[in-house]
């Protein structure tokens, strides 16, 4: 069978076993084992047991689990509540003051989570209560939030930078470091965006009473210890002091410090951090090991290759296919989730990538910011639905999305900054150690 048959096929069973509701390992395993099957013939079934052993014994992989952890622990030690008020404090008098805050919460809290439903759910539990209290527009409440949560898909460290790094084999750090400027040029925009709104209406965002400098001083000291640990992180992956997965361990261990000096950590609250944890690691495990069989079936009978060659002499100009591309990503972030886009995706865009000349580097952080966008547009944006269980039952769907739409304008600008200017990904990673 031709490719450009055969390869249209593949993804539109794929597509279909999604869209029924066949979680995203299951549907790669089994068009996986279908392929195999028919290609391969049932003498090469042992791939399944040899990959999964391949995919998972990988130290970067240990990263994961590590960051979700430590991510869990911050969540439950109440540090995302202290960080809003300590913020609100400082941000109070500007037009739009707590949703600035919010914004700046988002940002911190990404810095130490990794993913952005996490940043969305606890900084949305905090703030959206006291910005609705405080007489602030709803629409404007829930979008900022829902956007400020997807930076946690961006700055690091970002779970599906791990992903990705681990797929294509190149350096996590340097994924890590390429994802810090575009990520506080998201968070930038967002709050030029919001205090703009606000000073055209007003009524958007009450002003707050004026607070003291000694409160706002005083309020600086209960999140010392969540910046410091924030900030180690990233210098230390940027000197290149140590591994992700090693930093991901003494993060660990001083988030369960800091936790315990606050004494906010119950051994309750430490088992259901375990729990979690071991939940989305091995949701992320099994499709790791499922879209690494489906990339290895896809790269045997050449889909990807014959794709990428049949591109290239089609168009002379790359930024073309890379619109291509974008177009695409931004299609199936309508209707698959960010880690199921990744791992369908990878195999096959990456050779187009390398072959068409661009950085995979430059490529795998482009990548996460339009999955960004993925978080906030119907009818599978995941941090809209956050928002709507946890703002209350007068503020529907709607409201959320009116609110979240201005904020999606700003992810596309922000993806044409990155293809345009594609130093403001590759500028601190080439300062690297290493590099």
């Amino acid at each position: 069978m031709e490719w450009w048959i055969l390869l249209p096929l593949i993804i539109a069973s794929l597509l279909f076993l999604i869209m029924l509701g066949v979680p995203i390992a299951f549907s790669l395993g089994a068009l996986s084992l279908t392929l195999i099957l028919i290609f391969l013939g049932p003498r090469q079934l042992i791939l399944f047991s040899t990959t999964a052993f391949g995919q998972i014994n990988n130290f970067a992989l240990a990263a994961i689990p590590l960051f979700i952890f430590m991510a869990e622990i911050v969540l439950h030690s109440g540090v995302s509540q202290d960080a809003y008020d300590m913020l609100s404090k400082w941000t109070g008098r500007l037009p739009g003051g707590l949703a600035v805050a919010s914004q700046l919460t988002c940002t911190l809290f990404a810095a130490v989570s990794g993913a952005s439903t996490a940043t969305a759910a606890a900084v949305g539990r905090i703030a959206v209560p006291e910005m609705l209290e405080r007489g602030y527009d709803k629409r404007l409440t829930c979008g900022s939030i829902a956007a400020g949560g997807a930076l946690g898909a961006l700055i690091p460290p970002s779970i599906y930078m791990i992903i990705y790094g681990t797929l294509v084999e190149e350096s996590i750090g340097q994924l890590f470091m390429g994802g810090v400027v575009p990520g506080l040029m998201m968070s930038a925009m967002f709050i030029v965006l919001i205090i703009t709104r606000c000073i055209i209406n007003p009524q958007l965002a009450p002003r707050l009473l004026e607070v003291t400098w000694r409160d706002r001083w005083k309020s600086l000291s209960k999140v010392w210890a969540i910046l410091f640990l924030a900030a180690a992180m990233l210098v230390s992956i940027y000197l290149g002091i140590a591994t992700p997965a090693e930093i991901a361990g003494v993060g660990c261990f001083f988030a369960l410090l800091i936790g315990f000096v606050y004494r906010r950590l119950s051994w309750v609250a430490i088992k259901g951090a375990f729990m979690s944890t071991c939940r989305i690691t091995c949701f992320i495990g099994w499709i790791l090991v499922a879209a690494t069989l489906f990339g290895y079936v896809l790269s045997y009978l050449q889909l990807p290759q014959q794709l990428a060659e049949w591109l290239v002499a089609q168009s002379t100009n790359p930024y073309l296919i890379l619109i291509g591309i974008n177009l695409i990503l931004i299609f199936l972030g309508c209707i698959m989730d960010p880690a199921g886009i990744l791992l369908v995706t990878i195999p096959i865009f990456v050779p187009i990538i390398k072959a068409i000349g661009f950085d995979p580097i430059w490529f795998g952080v482009m990548f996460v910011v339009n999955t960004e966008l993925s978080q906030i547009t119907p009818p599978l944006g995941l941090n809209l639905y956050i928002l709507k269980g946890i703002a209350p039952s007068n503020i529907s769907l709607k409201d959320i999305l009116y609110g979240a739409a201005p904020f999606m304008i700003l992810d596309v600008i922000g993806l044409a900054l990155v293809i345009i200017f594609p130093q403001i990904i590759l500028w601190l990673p080439s300062k690297m150690m290493g590099f």
